[in-house]
This record gives C-alpha cells, sequence and structure tokens, in this order.
C-alpha cells in the first residue's frame, strides 16, 4: 500500500465560524442525548404522551385481566353472598392505585431524575455522585466538570449522613446490594410479567371454547405466543412500534366501555365502594384470609415501575399527562365496571373463577380476547425491552459480564437486544407457565418481584430526599414511614405465600444477585491489583525516548482500566518482545457515574513524559445509558482527540521555547475541538498496485490535518509530532489487551477462593471479553497473558 500523509493550510477555512468535529457522532448517537431532541412546546408533550401508552402502560394497562381473578383464588377469601368481600377488594385497587403510581410515582419520583433517566440505577448514580460511593475507584476530579456531573455542596445534617456513608464500607456494601436487589428483581419480572400477561389474556378461551377443550388449548396456546415474542426480540420493535400507542389506547378505551356499560346496567352505585371505610369492613371480616388476599390486589400497580424507569425515552410532563388523564380513569372504570357485574352475580362468581371475561358481554368476548392478547404482547414487549436496558446499565456499571448489545434502531434510544439474556428469558418464562398453568401462582410470583423493587425504590428515594434534594431527616423519614408500611403489609402478604409461587422471584433475583455481586467483586479486586502493581513511570521513561526498544510504525493501543500509571502488562509484554509502535497510547476505558457524556466531554487526553516520547494517555468516558462508538469512528475520534492535543499544547510549548518540560505524567484536559484543526480520512483504490495483482484490490490511505490560515504558526516540534502521527495512523493501529486469569491468594478464605477461583473465573471464561464488547477487529488485537493473584 503507499500512503501519503498531508499536513496542509486551507484557506478555504478560514470561514470566521466556530468549527464543527470532523467527524461528528452517527446518528444512533445523537439520538441518545435527549437534550438535543426534547422539546417543550406542547405539541412535542402530547405527542410524547400519545407515544408513552404504548412503552410504558402495556403492563398496568393489562392488569385487570387477572386482579380480581388472583384476588380470590387462593381461597382466602370465601365469597358470601353479600357484596362486602367484592367492594372491599375494589376499595383496595381503588387507593393503591391512587396512592402508589399516582402520589408516589407521578407526583414524587419522576422528579428524582438524573439528568432525565429514571429507574433504580439513576437513584443510585446521583447518590453516588453526592456520596462518593462509586462502584471502582477510578474517580478523577475531571469527571466534575462533566455538564451532566451536578453537585451541590451539603448542608450541616446531609454533610454528616455523607460522612457516615463514605466513612464505612459496611455501609456501602448494603447500597450496593439494595441496588442490585431492585435490577435482580427488573430481572425477575422481565420473566414473570410476559407469562402472566399472556397467560391471563388466554385464559378467557376457557369462556368461549367448551370446558373439555379449553384446557387443552390455554397452555400449548401461551406458550407459542411466548416463543413468537422471544423469537422476534432480534428485528427489534421499531418497524411495528407504531402500531403500539394504537394498540393499548384500543385496549384502554374498550376496558373503560365495558366497565362504564356495566356499571349503568348492573349497578350504578358502586361508586360507594371508593369509601376507604370499605377496606377497614373488609379487613374486619375476612381478617386473615384479607390480609392474604392483598398478593393478588397489588397487581393492579404491576408496571407502574415503567413509568419511572423509561423516564429518559420521554419526559416527566408527558407520562404525568398520559397517566393522569388516560390511564388512570380508565383503569378505575374497568375494575368498577367488574365490580358492578360481580355484585349483581354471585351465582356466577362462585361458579367460575372471577376473571375479567365474565364481565364482557357474550356478543363481543371473542373481539376481547384477540385486543386484550395484542395488549399483552405489547406490555410483555416492553418488559423485554426493560430487562434488557437493566443488564446494559448493570454491565456499563461493571455489575454483570459483559454481554453482546444489539442496537436494533439507529433512530430510536433504548432500542437494544441481547440475545443470551433473551433466550435465558425466553427458557425461564416457558418453564413457569408450564409449571405453574394457572394464573394463580404466576400471580404470586409476580406480585412478590413488583412490590420488592417498589420497597427498593422508597429506600433509595428517601436516601435522594435527604442528600440531594437536601430536604430535612423528618421529610425523608416520612416518605419512608407512609409509603414504607402501605407497601410493606404488601409484601407481608406475598411472602407469605412463599410455597405458592412466590420462591420464583427469589431464586431467579437471588441468582442474578450472585452473579452480579461476585462479577463487581473481582473487578475491583483485579482494579486494586493493577494499581499496586503499576510499573514505575520514572522507570520507563529511564530508557530514554525509544524506551530501550525497537519502535516500529503504527499506533499502538495499550487497554488498561487504570487512569493513572503503567499497567503491568506494558512491562510484561516489552520484556519478552522488545519492540513498539513509534506511538503509544494508553487508553482507559470507564464509565462514570451519569447517564450520558456529550461527545466534546468524552476524551480526556495527557501526555506521559515530553514529547519526544510520543507517548499519550486517554481516557474515554461514557455514561451507564450512552452507546460506544464502532470501530471505526471510535479510532478516528482518538486520532482527532490526539492531534487536538498535540495543536493545543503547541501554544504552551512555543512560550516555553521548545522546551520538553519536566512532568512525567502531565496533567489531562478536555481536549477543545474548536482550534481551527480539521481532521480527515480518505481511503481510495490504488491502481499502480492492482495492476501487478488484479485478483487483490489495494487501497490508498490518505490522512489530513487542515489547518485554517487563522491559526498561528506552529512551533517545528509541533508539525513534526502531527506528521509522526498521522503516519503511523496511515501505517495502522494495533489493540494490545491484557489477558488476565485470576486467583486467589494462598491463605485466602474459603468463601473468597469459591468467589474468585470458581464463580468469577467461570463467568470471565463464558462471558465475552471486553475487546469483544469495544467491537475491535481480530486481525487488530493481540493479548498478554497474566496471572493475578488477589
Amino acid at each position: 500500500m503507499d500512503f501519503d500523509a498531508v499536513l496542509c493550510v486551507s484557506p478555504a477555512a478560514n470561514t470566521g465560524k466556530k468549527l464543527n468535529p470532523p467527524n461528528p457522532l452517527p446518528a444512533d448517537l445523537e439520538a441518545t442525548q435527549p437534550y438535543l431532541i426534547k422539546k417543550d412546546s406542547w405539541r412535542a408533550v402530547l405527542v410524547l404522551a400519545y407515544q408513552s401508552l404504548g412503552v410504558v402502560y402495556g403492563d398496568l394497562s393489562t392488569s385487570p385481566l387477572y386482579v380480581f381473578r388472583n384476588s380470590f383464588a387462593d381461597e382466602d377469601i370465601v365469597h358470601s353472598d353479600t357484596n362486602e368481600e367484592i367492594f372491599g377488594v375494589l376499595s383496595f385497587v381503588f387507593w393503591t392505585l391512587t396512592l402508589i403510581p399516582l402520589l408516589k410515582y407521578v407526583f414524587i419520583v419522576l422528579r428524582a431524575d438524573d439528568n432525565g433517566e429514571g429507574g433504580t440505577f439513576a437513584l443510585y448514580s446521583l447518590l453516588c455522585r453526592h456520596v462518593r460511593v462509586g462502584l471502582l475507584p477510578n474517580c478523577q476530579v475531571a469527571d466534575e466538570d462533566i455538564s451532566a456531573y451536578k453537585n451541590t455542596s451539603p448542608s450541616r445534617m446531609v454533610f454528616t449522613v455523607k460522612r457516615l456513608l463514605e466513612k464505612h464500607n459496611t455501609l456501602q456494601r448494603l447500597l450496593l446490594l439494595l441496588a442490585l436487589l431492585g435490577a435482580a428483581m427488573v430481572i425477575g419480572d422481565g420473566v414473570l410479567t410476559p407469562a402472566l400477561s399472556v397467560f391471563s389474556a388466554v385464559s378467557g378461551l376457557e369462556l368461549s371454547v367448551s370446558k373439555e377443550h379449553h384446557k387443552y388449548l390455554e397452555v400449548p396456546v401461551a406458550c407459542l405466543i411466548l416463543v413468537g415474542l422471544f423469537a422476534l426480540q432480534h428485528y427489534g420493535t421499531h418497524r411495528v412500534g407504531f402500531l403500539f400507542a394504537p394498540i393499548i389506547i384500543t385496549w384502554l378505551a374498550c376496558i373503560s366501555t365495558i366497565g362504564v356499560y356495566n356499571i349503568f346496567k348492573w349497578n350504578p352505585y358502586v361508586y360507594k365502594a371508593l369509601s376507604p371505610m370499605y377496606m377497614y369492613e373488609f379487613l374486619k371480616k375476612t381478617q386473615t384470609g384479607g390480609w392474604m388476599s392483598l398478593g393478588g390486589i397489588l397487581l393492579c400497580v404491576t408496571g407502574s415501575e415503567a413509568m419511572f424507569a423509561d423516564l429518559g425515552h420521554f419526559s416527566q410532563l408527558s407520562i404525568k399527562i398520559a397517566f393522569s388523564c388516560v390511564v388512570y380513569p380508565s383503569l378505575i372504570l374497568a375494575y368498577m365496571g367488574q365490580a358492578a357485574y360481580l355484585s349483581k352475580h354471585h351465582l356466577i362468581a362462585k361458579h367460575h373463577h372471577i376473571g375479567f371475561y365474565i364481565s364482557v358481554p357474550e356478543r363481543i368476548r371473542w373481539p376481547v380476547l384477540v385486543i386484550a392478547i395484542m395488549a399483552a404482547v405489547v406490555g410483555s414487549q416492553a418488559v423485554i425491552t426493560g430487562t434488557f436496558s437493566i443488564i446494559k446499565q448493570c454491565s456499563s456499571l461493571e455489575c454483570f459480564p459483559r454481554v453482546k448489545i444489539v442496537h436494533t434502531s439507529s433512530k430510536i434510544h433504548g432500542q437494544i437486544y441481547i440475545p443470551e439474556i433473551n433466550w435465558m428469558l425466553m427458557l425461564l418464562c416457558l418453564s413457569v407457565t408450564i409449571g405453574f398453568q394457572d394464573t394463580k401462582q404466576l400471580g404470586n410470583a409476580s406480585g412478590l418481584a413488583v412490590i420488592t423493587v417498589m420497597l427498593v425504590t422508597t429506600c433509595l428515594m428517601s436516601l435522594v430526599i435527604l442528600l440531594c434534594w437536601k430536604k430535612s431527616m423528618l421529610v425523608a423519614f416520612c416518605f419512608m414511614i407512609f409509603f414504607g408500611l402501605i407497601e410493606s403489609l404488601y409484601f407481608s402478604a406475598s411472602i407469605v405465600k412463599f410455597l405458592r409461587g412466590a420462591w420464583v422471584p427469589i431464586t431467579i433475583s437471588l441468582a442474578f444477585m450472585l452473579i452480579m455481586y461476585v462479577w463487581h467483586y473481582g473487578t475491583v479486586l483485579k482494579y486494586e491489583f493493577d494499581v499496586q502493581n503499576k510499573v514505575s513511570i520514572n522507570w520507563i521513561l529511564g530508557l530514554g525516548p525509544s524506551l530501550g526498544i525497537v519502535r516500529v510504525q503504527g499506533i499502538g493501543i495499550i487497554s488498561t482500566e487504570l487512569v493513572s500509571g503503567i499497567p503491568a502488562i506494558f512491562s510484561h509484554f516489552v520484556t519478552n518482545l522488545p519492540a513498539f509502535h513509534q506511538v503509544l497510547v494508553f487508553l482507559c476505558i470507564k464509565h462514570v457515574q451519569v447517564p450520558y457524556v456529550r461527545a466534546e466531554e468524552r476524551f480526556l487526553i495527557g501526555r506521559i513524559g515530553s514529547n519526544e516520547y510520543r507517548i499519550y494517555r486517554c481516557v474515554v468516558r461514557y455514561g451507564y445509558r450512552d452507546i460506544h462508538m464502532d470501530d471505526g469512528e471510535f479510532e478516528k475520534e482518538l486520532v482527532r482527540s490526539i492531534a487536538e492535543f498535540i495543536h493545543s499544547q503547541g501554544h504552551i510549548r512555543n512560550s516555553n521555547s521548545g522546551s520538553t518540560g519536566s512532568d512525567h505524567d502531565s496533567q489531562m484536559m478536555v481536549v477543545p475541538n474548536n482550534t481551527g484543526m480539521r481532521f480527515s480520512e480518505d481511503i481510495s483504490e490504488d491502481p499502480s498496485h492492482s495492476k501487478q495483482n488484479p485478483k487483490v484490490i489495494a487501497t490508498k490511505k490518505k490522512v489530513r490535518f487542515n489547518l485554517s490560515s487563522s491559526s498561528p504558526r506552529l512551533h517545528p516540534s509541533v508539525e513534526d509530532e502531527l506528521c509522526e502521527l498521522m503516519n503511523a495512523r496511515e501505517a495502522g493501529m494495533a489493540f494490545i489487551f491484557g489477558h488476565a486469569h485470576m486467583k486467589a491468594k494462598k491463605g485466602s478464605g474459603i468463601v473468597k477462593k469459591l468467589a474468585i477461583d470458581i464463580c468469577y473465573d467461570f463467568l470471565r471464561r463464558n462471558c465475552r471479553g471486553h475487546k469483544f464488547a469495544m467491537g475491535i477487529p481480530h486481525a487488530s488485537m493481540l493479548e498478554v497473558g497474566m496471572v493475578y493473584h488477589v
């Protein structure tokens, strides 16, 4: 191949305007930045509210299919000829929907967003930035300059709690375990909700098909729908996503219309049951049975957490409008209609399962059944996508092994697909569907997962109120007590049904918590080993500009998790092979406790030694919801950032008359992109080489750094450094990774040996490495094997 490196001055570039980055982020990356697309106009808000109906509320809107059925399923409540049980359940449903989704989430929790993002890890991220209990000890002062990194000085009371959390490692581990518990229960909900929603929708066949046939149809039909749902995940939902909102709107209109019909036809006075006195009368009459039936009643708020978890896709106002004006009144009318029908059909209620379909007029049951199945599929799709999202966040924050993440849409943020997790969820979902074969135990399992996530949110939210919002201890305590007592009541009613299905989410969450905590524990030990065994910079620089080795053409990228110092894999490599590239870059890709990092703040560049060494340090910062750049785009941005750094450092060097300086590891800086220099690469076919061998298509690469005529004249050493960087880029880039095999030290306890030698080693061997997660081509990779005794 022939290469032509050019450093030129472009008069046309002197436009007097601020230049944009030469390689803008692709459309899918720009779409991930909510501050680029969010609008405050009412039209935009209403459009987002309309879209949120199909994404956020699919699960919550299908809850009328199974709430009454599960509330009376376990014979905890003996149905009598009076309406006290029916009206008591209705009263509990009404006040539960009012206090938890409406009051807690819509009016309070939605305000606790992390730069527009919500969910368990958003709350944990806020706390980590205010209290400094981050997952890895790789924080830098420069991270606090990121625009999304919002932090303020604490008050005296907050400072006391802050110092307490920062001082005691046990409290930090408990906080981490609490966040992991919430994430694990979300994953468990991703297994149970599709099974419960689809099976409940299909259960309408029992009233539309003869008894001899429906028992042979429900489970196969539900499994067939679930297999199809998971099998189509790799296509993404952006092609059919426009149908989600109309399906849910049709479903909400359907159940609210049926509810109004049943109210006026059977019992117009059912509204009296909304009085909280009916809850008291219900518990007074049913006692223990009524308390245990709360495990079924709490299913009316299934999917409420999605309002907060999916906040980043929409806006606070749009989600509030959609719930308050459409979802909430539709659900209340649907439940009132069911109660009105059941209050006049005691005989039917005694001989049939109290389900949604018996209150549907017989003439429209088939159309309603079809709409219900479609709504259940939409709701399940949202839960599955949410599960993928929470696993991506855990992986970004080093709390889950690296998995393959496929972005199924270049325009819609959050549309991701994780093959390994998808098939795992499908197998678990089919297992619980076939194993339970009814909504009773599925409801018990799903209810425990839902209420546990809500309790975790309540605990984290109370800390956010105190530490981030800087409210008084009394306000945080009142929030914790009020909602904590309500949710603890439902939690106690769910946990007692451990043997009747509630063991499933506990088992699933414990398994995922073990995976997440072991991976995080091993990652922290590995980082601490790297810090303790990093090579002295003085020793490296004492070898001279050539480092005592042969410098060959190209750029060598040494991947490391260290934000300072030289990793041990470098000395291990040059000891065995004393040759390296003419330009060395110690690259650290790390995730900071913010959802997004702006493109202009992503690269943090520094220099190791003087400019003759051609050694640079680069820290690439991503948020926990950021999309990583692909390999080609990443390489271009990396070279551009180093070139901008060299250019900006040229002014300092001019003032020092070419002095090489005395700092071994210079202070790192966010490179500016308005220095008047633009970077471009052109790849074209080389005809001279093609004539010699027609079967081989040779390419010719040309790298340019274009300088505007208004830019100050560069020092000759700066020009030499830029030219050498261009030549190295054209010669190619090689990525050097450490292949670490971790072993527990001799004398370590049996728990540590089990965690590191068996569990962590198994996860490391069977999950994707860092090089595959970055998408680096095999031809550009080199691995250096090392044994870590931690």
